[in-house]
């Protein structure tokens, strides 16, 4: 499921309690254990290796190439590196990705903690990292002016986007420099762009087109910014993401789908799996659209509408932030030789399309191992028996990281919400019964457009007028209650 992204003011008191509560209930951990760090200075030290028993040992030369990172400002854990060249009869496209297990040894001390942790956490007072820094943010990040081991996809595209053809090999790369994305958006904007950032623009929107063609839907979720408002409250701002923002997204999708296509062509790797939403979610989102004022005619897919959101407009892009809760039950699946048999292979709902993840190895563990099957079978050969053999493992390890990190960012937005509505106790506020649960009903606020349950029973769709009761941001909880209506004013004598 999409991240909701969340900036909140940590230094202030609410919400520096809030978070310290959620690492705490969430035992998120302050540092690595001492044989972590010592293990992680000496890999550093020490540089690439190949990986034992690895399929692909030889590495290309790829230094001419001159890639470029593009990422949110300050990012130091730089996982992919992007160029492009148009070429005849369509675009060649070279993303180079991370190649982290030239430093983490199978069954070491970082393997054993990365499994420990999965993935990289974030919260809006600083990010809970799946690797310790010196490799995370230092020897395995694709810093600019820097030789890094990668791994080099080349996908040659047709000119409508389409694929023709894909390898994955190990290299040596070096970035050019680390962009960020306000940058390269404003040099497409003035004309200033070099020809591989135009041809990201370029295949970013052919490859969209493609995504809505097959049913897909990219979710550009605005980031929700609490503001100070100087009277003791706090307001709710969105940042909508910026153009080249889904320009990028689309070369790490399509490397997922290549990297699935392989995977079951190869009998033998993990996808990333989403089902299609339930009939009631979709529902619930029709509600939601009509309590924040987004048109939605009844002939139209909700892909559709959420495509033509302008998340410029708050209460679009407050129900691009609800629209997540449609994609939801996101988990990972093996492949083995029953693909041979005709046995269905899983897909992602989202992305319409089988879907593996192997781009963001610095931040998320699964791709490590997906991606050494993906070399494997580019170069013809066995996969490492390390990374053939961790694959149910695997699953289970990353199904329990995803879960507490959706626990972890649910938390954050229901402490959120609390801080915004504490000094609101008594007020009014307009909503709409957009779901049911076991307390009652769940309300959708306007503004501010929280979400909220209430000891109800009421019509779902049903217009309400309620009362914010009670807040406890210990438990990250508001009470609201109907508000009563008004008795007429009594007849004059």
């Amino acid at each position: 499921m999409p991240s909701s992204k969340v900036r909140a003011p940590a230094a202030l008191s609410p919400f520096r309690e809030a978070f310290r509560r959620i690492r705490a209930q969430f035992d998120l951990p302050a540092g690595f254990p001492a044989e972590v760090d010592a293990e992680a200075a000496a890999v550093a030290q020490r540089g690439p290796i190949t990986p034992p028993d690895a399929a692909s040992t030889e590495r290309r030369d790829a230094r001419d190439l001159p890639f470029v990172t593009i990422d949110p400002p300050g990012s130091m854990d730089l996982d992919q590196a992007f160029h492009a060249e148009q070429v005849p009869g369509g675009f060649r496209v070279h993303y180079a990705i991370a190649d982290v297990a030239a430093f983490v040894t199978p069954g070491g001390a970082l393997d054993r903690e990365s499994f420990a942790r999965g993935v990289t956490v974030y919260l809006p007072d600083g990010r809970v990292p799946m690797l310790p820094a010196v490799i995370g943010e230092g020897a395995a990040s694709l810093l600019p002016d820097q030789e890094r081991p990668a791994l080099l996809w080349t996908i040659e595209l047709d000119r409508d986007g389409a694929t023709t053809s894909t390898r994955l090999e190990r290299a040596t790369v070096r970035s050019r420099a680390a962009l960020d994305y306000a940058t390269v958006e404003t040099w497409l904007e003035h004309g200033q762009a070099d020809q591989p950032l135009m041809l990201l623009r370029d295949v970013g929107r052919l490859r969209q087109a493609l995504e809505a063609a097959r049913g897909g839907v990219s979710l550009d979720i605005p980031t929700q910014e609490v503001v100070a408002s100087g009277d003791g409250k706090f307001g709710l701002e969105y940042a909508a993401p910026l153009p080249v923002e889904g320009w990028n997204a689309q070369i790490s999708l399509l490397a997922g789908m290549e990297a699935a296509k392989i995977m079951i062509d190869a009998h033998l790797g993990i996808l990333r799996t989403l089902p299609p939403p339930p009939r009631a979610q979709v529902d619930r989102l029709r509600r939601t659209a009509r309590a924040l004022r987004v048109p939605w005619p009844a002939d139209r897919p909700w892909p559709a509408i959420v495509r033509d959101l302008d998340v410029n407009d708050p209460d679009h892009a407050a129900f691009m932030v609800q629209a997540t809760h449609v994609l939801r039950g996101a988990g990972y699946a093996t492949l083995d030789a029953s693909v041979t048999t005709g046995a269905p292979v899983p897909i992602h709902a989202g992305i319409a399309a089988p879907y593996a993840h192997v781009t963001a190895p610095l931040r998320r563990l699964a791709d490590r191992y997906a991606n050494e099957i993906v070399l494997a079978h580019c170069a013809g050969r066995a996969p490492p028996t390390w990374a053939r053999d961790a694959l149910d493992e695997l699953v289970t390890t990353m199904q329990r990281a995803m879960q507490r990190e959706a626990g972890i960012e649910h938390a954050v937005v229901n402490a959120v919400e609390c801080a915004l509505l504490a000094p609101c106790v008594g007020e009014q506020f307009d909503g709409i019964v957009v779901d049911e649960n076991h307390e009652g009903v769940v309300v959708q606020l306007r503004r501010p457009a929280v979400v909220a349950p209430m000891p109800a029973h009421l019509p779902l769709g049903e217009q309400v007028e309620v009362t914010l009761v009670a807040v406890d941001p210990v438990a990250r909880r508001v009470e609201l209650a109907p508000t009563p209506p008004t008795p007429p004013a009594s007849p004059t004598m």
